[in-house]
């Protein structure tokens, strides 16, 4: 494809974070996914298109939506309020979203040049210069449109904007090179060391991302790696797991800290939109005093290297 007309799948960029990088960071969230975490926040980001979701709540009835559907997909529902969508008839053209009144049809992704979003990301240059911050590319997972990551992480650093990535590293190592030049910094998520147990909570096993981090931490490029665990309750925050973790970690010549990402329940609202079950209903975010202890205990199995708690 023309660079001047590459495009990717973007859920959204966000503005003035100050947990995904040093000082103030963009993030660009892309879409599409090939892991399904039971606990993902972001369930809007697995499939790799444009999804609309239906926040009944929000919704009052007026029928607008209905009206203006080209393809007869939405109804009202018996009880006058939820409106109801044929699947078999809905082609997502999101005219719904935009006869919306009171934002109750959403929609969750669109296309973007590499133009479009690298113009929106030097909008923040400024914010960059000040705090020492930069571009944060996370998803879903970049590395399933590493075309499109590494020329916008390109032309960000032609613009001399500090870059990160985030990432599931479960994707073949010919894309990961494609981006690495690029790269000032890469957070990867270790979410199991056991094999079997990270394709029950992950869908895939984790013999690709462990083969690929061992890869790249005897390549020349000079990109640091920041090892992020999500902390997930009853899932990996074993003794075991954790010792499993920071004894694989001894060996990354490359690290520069691990960072514990604490459970929480930030997308449940998301998942009753898209109408997707959530799996882990009952299970409670972690405590303060369970976050710390667990921070400790894993700073004693890798002495030396940095132990951080995320939000």
């Amino acid at each position: 494809m023309n660079e001047s007309v590459m495009v990717g799948s973007v859920l959204r960029i966000e503005r003035t974070s100050i947990y995904d990088g040093q000082g103030l960071r963009t993030v660009l969230f892309l879409k599409g996914c090939p892991l399904r975490c039971r606990w993902c926040s972001t369930p809007e980001s697995q499939r790799s298109n444009p999804q609309k979701g239906y926040a009944r709540d929000l919704c009052v009835g007026c029928g607008r939506c209905v009206l203006s559907c080209p393809t007869g997909a939405l109804a009202m529902g018996e009880d006058g309020l939820k409106v109801l969508t044929d699947s078999s008839k809905c082609q997502n053209c999101f005219v719904c979203v935009a006869k919306c009144l009171r934002d109750a049809h959403k929609k969750y992704g669109s296309f973007l040049s590499v133009q479009e979003v690298v113009r929106e990301i030097a909008k923040d240059e400024i914010f960059f210069f000040h705090s020492g911050g930069g571009l944060t590319i996370s998803g879903g997972e970049p590395l399933n449109q590493p075309e499109f990551v590494a020329e916008v992480l390109r032309e960000c650093r032609d613009l001399g904007i500090h870059t990160a990535m985030e990432t599931s590293f479960h994707a073949p190592y010919e894309s990961i090179a494609k981006v690495l030049p690029w790269l000032n910094v890469l957070y990867v998520d270790l979410k199991h060391l056991d094999k079997e147990l990270h394709k029950q909570w992950v869908g895939q096993d984790n013999s690709l991302i462990l083969e690929n981090l061992r890869k790249l931490d005897q390549a020349n490029d000079p990109v640091e790696i920041i090892v992020r665990i999500p902390l997930i309750p009853d899932a990996n925050d074993s003794d075991a797991n954790l010792s499993a973790v920071a004894e694989f970690c001894k060996s990354l010549k490359k690290l520069r800290e691990i960072e514990l990402l604490p459970y929480h329940r930030l997308g449940l609202e998301t998942y009753r939109n898209l109408e997707m079950d959530y799996f882990l209903q009952e299970l409670v975010p972690p405590s303060q005093e369970r976050i710390s202890e667990r921070a400790d205990f894993l700073a004693l199995q890798n002495p030396g290297v940095p132990i951080r708690i995320g939000d």
